[in-house]
């Protein structure tokens, strides 16, 4: 019987075996109907989030916040549609915590520094030496060394009402661009200075007058007297903003801001509300644009620093080794005060000093000297 019933199964005709499938397909569609549920589901409604960065729709930055929501956007399919406006479409560049955590923005783009004054600690994740860490090792402890759960414990602190992602590591920033080459620390004092975050407090020990301004009013400011001196971030985003218009002076390598990163903040509830599915995207997403702004960032600003000095007539002079320790010195007294009146201040500048002390050992002493190698390709060797 059992063969019988097999030779019956696969002599059956295509034209059986389709009446049968179809049969089957109406009676599902008549008990499905029958349970309440649709024959044919509808595309899923997009979800659309509005985002602001803190910076000016000609800086490069912008550029970087708009390849984030890009990727988000393809990644979810035009599930999840994140549009990024620039600084002041909704709110000023340094009130974009306080816009995300409202929830009169969905998310936004910008730098921790910015956000120093409500909690000075928030600055130990963009200014300062970071114990010789670059911004690739800062993330690295932010992942793997408890920094991302100490940065939500210090929005819960001052309640931030936010889920942040920190990306994109940046380069050592300049000291900053000026009328005359800084020779020695004492050239600092009285200087009308920009800067933001923990650097502030560092060039004001230093004897700077500074003001924190955000990037798009940098140049004007300048222009008009009322710097004498300013950094901003790099080769791209200065030449972009206008910065070989008002200075051709700038000195390169500091201590101040050499590990800084860029933060994409969501509204909590807004983020809490997604599915899992579309949260591990974004997850996924901010890494993805973290490696793909730091590959884009050496094509672009190496390219701008060749045009800086060949176009723009910009004379590049290193800052002072004396000037560098000093940066070190001043920026141990800052620190131990601040921890003073600061638990989380003190909680945070500890665990990043334990991940960095061998971090920062294992790679000295594995990679090898970028410049040995340079000099021995492209500098020419003097004629023996």
């Amino acid at each position: 019987m059992t063969t019988r019933i097999a030779k019956k199964r696969q002599t059956a005709t295509p034209t059986s075996s389709r009446r049968q499938f179809l049969g089957g397909a109406a009676a599902g569609s008549v008990a499905a109907a029958g349970m309440g549920f649709p024959a044919i589901v509808s595309a899923q409604t997009p979800t659309n989030f509005r985002f602001q960065s803190t910076w000016p729709t000609v800086d490069i930055f912008h550029e970087y916040a708009n390849d984030f929501a890009k990727k988000v956007n393809d990644m979810t399919g035009g599930e999840l549609r994140i549009e990024v406006l620039p600084a002041g479409a909704v709110v000023p560049a340094f009130a974009l915590l306080d816009a995300v955590s409202k929830g009169t923005l969905d998310g936004g783009h910008g730098v921790l520094g910015y956000s120093y004054g409500k909690q000075n600690a928030l600055a130990l994740f963009s200014s300062g030496p970071a114990f010789g860490m670059d911004a690739n090792m800062l993330l690295a402890w932010h992942k793997y060394g408890g920094g991302k759960q100490l940065l939500a414990k210090l929005y819960e602190s001052i309640g931030g009402n936010v889920v942040s992602f920190l990306s994109g590591p940046m380069p050592t920033q300049a000291l900053g661009w000026f009328k005359k080459p800084i020779a020695k620390a004492d050239d600092l004092k009285g200087v009308k200075f920009r800067t933001n975050g923990l650097a502030i407090d560092l060039f004001t020990a230093m004897g700077a007058a500074v003001n924190a301004l955000p990037g798009g009013e940098i140049v004007p400011a300048l222009d008009r007297g009322l710097l004498d001196g300013a950094e901003f971030n790099n080769a791209s985003s200065d030449r972009l903003l206008g910065f070989p218009d008002v200075s051709k002076i700038c000195m390169l390598q500091s201590f101040h801001q050499s590990s800084e990163t860029f933060e994409i903040t969501f509204n909590k509830d807004k983020y809490n509300a997604l599915p899992d599915k579309m949260k591990a995207i974004i997850e996924n997403a901010v890494e993805a644009a973290s490696a793909d702004m730091s590959w884009k960032a050496i094509d672009r600003y190496s390219q701008d620093y060749i045009k800086l000095k060949t176009e723009d007539n910009v004379k590049f002079y290193k800052t002072p080794d004396a000037i560098l320790q000093q940066q070190l010195t001043t920026w141990d007294d800052i620190i131990a005060k601040k921890a003073e009146n600061n638990a989380l201040f003190k909680e945070i500048e500890q665990s990043q000093r334990k991940f960095a002390e061998r971090a920062v050992a294992w790679d000295m002493d594995t990679n090898n000297n970028r410049r040995m190698a340079y000099n021995h390709y492209f500098v020419k060797k003097a004629a023996g």
